[in-house]
């Protein structure tokens, strides 16, 4: 049945390349016409509706094509070459076989295109490997995680093959399973060979041809490693001796690993230099995945990346003509943040100061966006997260290798339960032949790893015997313990995703019968979707660092995320549920603690400021170290620079706060600190009212009180007498106030300020003398006995989505949505809320928003007898500010960071126990 789909739908989709046929009605006319064939005498016309959805969605992604920041050298060359490849006997040969893949693998036609004209960009700007004069470039790419990164750099590698890059070497990762995985995407979409057989077969027999070799099998690039090895010397000089002697091109994919890195340089000195000048001849593109990962040069410690980067500089020096990319999946990226000092930064043997080209991603990608931001509505239930507060007596996030598991959260087995009913609901769907997975990193160690899986293992047995027992007797069956949870589990997550319990509970037993648990890290891994045979994988994979980078869990559906949440530099690399979820995005699920949930949600919102950062310096024709200055003084950096720089004594950084908004989101619960803060309120309000201002129904905004014109000297005031808690790092009180005097004569003079009330809430005359509604934060509990209020939630803000809108003129405020609307429904965005830093672009005036908190504790805790009483009992003072552009963005303030009190705070790096990473 699947073999009729698969037939029907490329004889269709081959009928849209006429597009007047590509309408809804267009594609089912089509459908109807092509079943009328004998051939295909078992498509239903559920199947038939079916595929035509599949197919409607696909035409309909679009990918926009990025934005391009270029050094001050930047030449044109590939036009000039364009000519004499298109004239050749071949032209693009490389890709045009990976072209013909990608519409194999039915990728939406504008996503094809995207990736042609992109990797363009990219191939324009290395180095032209007919120009034989000495040249060296450096660039990056700037993606998403989980976005088709690898698919970009694999379409980058043929494309450079075919211009003349004789050698091209591929860096990816730190984990062997992570460079397998890579090298078996090189050996499809470029070799056209399983390099794992063709390293153990007879020469005398034909290897088998995969991917890109189906459709020419002519001119096999060569390559050095295999899906089961990594470079060895032995195995490539018994190869030959010299790269210039083979007649197609050599490709490589390596471990970020010093001793590989070494090995390969002393391969190509002995046997590929030229002895007059020691240095190869031969082009060479290297590409660096995961580029911010183990590839800087970091001065302060970490000896092992500062011999990985040292190797990597050493390799690029072996070749009169190289050109690297690093490939990254985040904007705060390490190239731009560790360097110590801003006039170091270009001067980091890596930096890109050729070129950042910044990736879009398609329009149906699963991202942190959709997740994070446009997921969560204010005050709602969240539409893919749900919250980890469970597991403190049973799996804290600090515990210890030597600790015992006697069972897992009661989440987690949510989880597990939640998975188990959305891959039924997707072979329900027609997806049977399709991969499920579940991803479970709970835990740095290896040990704690195994008696997780084993754990889950033993809940899906239990899970399953029911089934097998129960399923089938209908509604009798329901009075089984288990199906009766997991029929809890649809009617609260996925009744509108498949109405049919009954079908649910049939159909069961044959979606989850073959369902494993699997362990994956440096230890053992048994991942392995190749042994799958017409029915997809059913897999829950427990894990941790490999899980968390690189690795791509094949149809992941629902993940269980319980770490550090203030690995702040890595969220983003952590988060393998991101990616294309075609006919099931509606049915994922992340587990996480409410504090990364809001980590997440903040470091999301500064990435899309960043990507639109690069836009406009491609706008204003800026540089790459332009660009790096930005990631630098941004605001979020300061956390980032936090993490990697945790070592002695203190840390100074420039932060720009022009465009930024800042909030206390933590306080300290310390009665005399929240008193005092209330203190400085009540002044403030005070001050306020003998400036003529008050609280009547004229000043109300939705949300608050709106004052408007006061003057800069009340803002201060207020803030030097705020107490702000150290954990608040973005609003440190010294550094926003000399942000604000350098300024408090001219664009900072005039302030609006905006006291946030709640109608329906009691209000609270006493602690600032007028009438204001406290609003409702939840806290973490993972904090209280540290005396933090620490503020959770769907977001982890205190501001609540719009506030930035308010004091913006309407007109401007308007302005300002059309124009985001327009950009959004360009990139076939549908469902658009509007993010708050569109009100602060057009802002004339800063803004200063004061919060009444009455704090609560998240629902659903556990034991709130053991917190009740640290909560306070009067509401809490809070802040935050939204500042307008700068006309002097390059002022910035120096916030000075105290590592001692940074390693308190945040404790340290969170890092997993892996021998992968240790030299042998």
């Amino acid at each position: 049945m699947t073999g009729q789909l698969d037939m029907l739908d490329n004889m269709v989709s081959h009928g849209l390349v006429d597009s007047t046929r590509r309408t809804p009605e267009g594609i089912r006319k089509l459908i109807a016409s092509v079943r009328q064939a004998p051939i295909f005498p078992n498509v239903s016309d559920d199947d038939a509706e079916m595929l035509a959805r599949e197919i409607e969605e696909r035409i309909g992604v679009s990918m926009g094509l990025g934005a391009v920041v270029d050094g001050d050298d930047f030449e044109q060359w590939l036009e000039s070459v364009r000519p004499e490849i298109e004239s050749g006997s071949d032209p693009w040969y490389y890709w045009s076989r990976y072209k013909k893949l990608l519409i194999k693998k039915k990728l939406p036609q504008d996503v094809i295109y995207g990736t042609d004209q992109v990797t363009d960009k990219i191939l324009g700007r290395l180095g032209n490997p007919r120009d034989k004069r000495t040249w060296d470039r450096k660039g990056m790419v700037v993606g998403h995680v989980q976005s088709g990164k690898t698919a970009n750099y694999t379409g980058l590698v043929c494309k450079a093959a075919d211009v003349g890059y004789r050698l091209i070497i591929v860096i990816a990762g730190l984990h062997n399973n992570l460079r397998n995985q890579t090298q078996s995407r090189i050996d499809e979409g470029f070799i056209g060979r399983d390099t794992a057989r063709l390293a153990q077969m007879d020469t005398r027999v034909r290897p088998k041809l995969i991917g890109v070799a189906e459709f020419d099998d002519r001119f096999t690039p060569v390559s050095l490693t295999n899906t089961i090895r990594d470079f060895n010397k032995s195995t490539a000089t018994s190869n030959t001796s010299q790269i210039a002697s083979y007649a197609v091109p050599v490709v490589l994919v390596i471990k970020k690993n010093m001793h590989t890195l070494r090995n390969l340089t002393e391969w190509l000195r002995e046997h590929s230099a030229n002895h007059s000048s020691e240095m190869v001849d031969q082009p060479m593109l290297m590409i660096d995945d995961e580029a911010d990962n183990a590839s800087i040069n970091v001065k302060y410690g970490k000896n092992e990346v500062s011999r990985i980067n040292g190797q990597i500089r050493e390799l690029l020096g072996l070749f009169r003509r190289s050109c690297y990319v690093g490939y990254t999946a985040t904007p705060f990226a390490n190239i731009f943040i560790d360097p110590e000092q801003e006039e170091k930064m270009e001067e980091e043997d890596l930096f890109p100061r050729d070129f950042i080209i910044g990736l879009d991603a398609p329009d149906n990608y699963f991202g942190p966006r959709k997740v994070f931001l446009d997921g969560i509505p204010d005050e709602e239930k969240p539409l893919y997260l749900r919250n980890i507060i469970d597991n403190g007596d049973v799996l804290p996030v600090r515990h210890k290798k030597e600790d015992d598991l006697v069972s897992v959260p009661y989440s987690m087995i949510e989880a597990l339960r939640t998975f188990l009913v959305a891959r039924t609901i997707r072979d329900l769907r027609g997806q049977r032949d399709q991969h499920a997975s579940m991803l479970v990193n709970a835990s740095r160690f290896t040990r704690m790893q195994g008696l997780i899986r084993n754990r889950l293992q033993d809940a899906l047995n239990t899970i399953r015997d029911s089934i097998r027992i129960n399923a089938s007797l209908g509604e009798r069956g329901i009075q089984d313990p288990e199906i009766a949870a997991l029929r809890e589990i649809w009617a609260a997550e996925f009744y509108e995703a498949w109405p049919d319990w009954d079908e649910i509970q049939m159909q069961m037993l044959s979606s989850i019968g073959a369902a494993k648990v699997v362990e994956v890290n440096s230890r053992v891994n048994d991942l392995d979707y190749s042994a799958a045979g017409e029915r997809g994988l059913t897999v829950i994979a427990v894990g941790g660092f490999s899980l968390s980078r690189g690795l791509t869990l094949e149809g992941l559906t629902v993940s269980y995320f319980l770490r550090n949440s203030m690995m702040y530099d890595t969220l983003m690399q952590m988060g393998r549920w991101f990616g294309y979820r075609g006919n099931y995005e509606d049915l994922c699920r992340v587990w996480m603690p409410p504090q990364a949930i809001g980590w997440y949600a903040h470091i999301a919102e500064a990435t899309e400021e960043l990507h639109e950062e690069l836009r406009r310096m491609q706008r204003d024709r800026a540089t790459p170290l332009q660009f790096g200055l930005a990631v630098r003084s941004h605001p979020s950096s300061l956390l980032v620079t936090a993490r990697n720089k945790l070592g002695s004594g203190e840390k100074h950084v420039k932060i720009g706060l022009s465009n930024g908004y800042v909030e206390t989101h933590k306080l300290r619960n310390v009665p005399d600190v929240l008193e005092s803060n209330r203190s400085a309120a009540h002044s403030f309000a005070s001050a306020l009212r003998a400036d003529g201002y008050d609280f009547t129904d004229d000043k109300r905004e939705s949300g608050g009180f709106l004052l408007q014109g006061v003057d800069v000297a009340r803002i201060d005031d207020f803030l030097l007498h705020f107490q702000n808690a150290p954990e608040s790092v973005g609003t440190t009180i010294e550094p926003l106030r000399r942000y604000i005097d350098l300024r408090a004569h001219d664009e900072l003079n005039k302030w609006d300020v905006f006291f946030a009330s709640v109608r329906d809430n009691e209000a609270s005359n006493n602690i600032i003398g007028w009438p204001i509604g406290p609003i409702r934060r939840s806290v973490g509990v993972e904090r209280l006995e540290d005396k933090i209020l620490s503020v959770s939630g769907s977001r982890a803000r205190v501001a609540s989505r719009g506030v930035e809108k308010i004091g913006v003129a309407p007109e401007d405020a308007a302005r300002a949505e059309a124009e985001f609307l327009v950009k959004e429904r360009l990139n076939g965005n549908k469902n658009v809320n509007f993010p708050d830093r569109i009100y602060r672009e057009v802002r004339k005036k800063p803004l200063l928003i004061i919060y009444l908190i009455a704090v609560k504790l998240p629902e659903k805790t556990k034991h709130r007898e053991r917190y009740d009483h640290l909560l306070p009992v009067e509401p809490v003072v809070a802040f935050g500010i939204s500042f307008p552009f700068s006309s002097r963005p390059d002022e910035k303030v120096e916030y000075v960071m105290n590592t001692t009190m940074l390693r308190e705070v945040f404790g340290e790096e969170d890092q997993d126990e892996d021998p992968e990473m240790v030299d042998v």
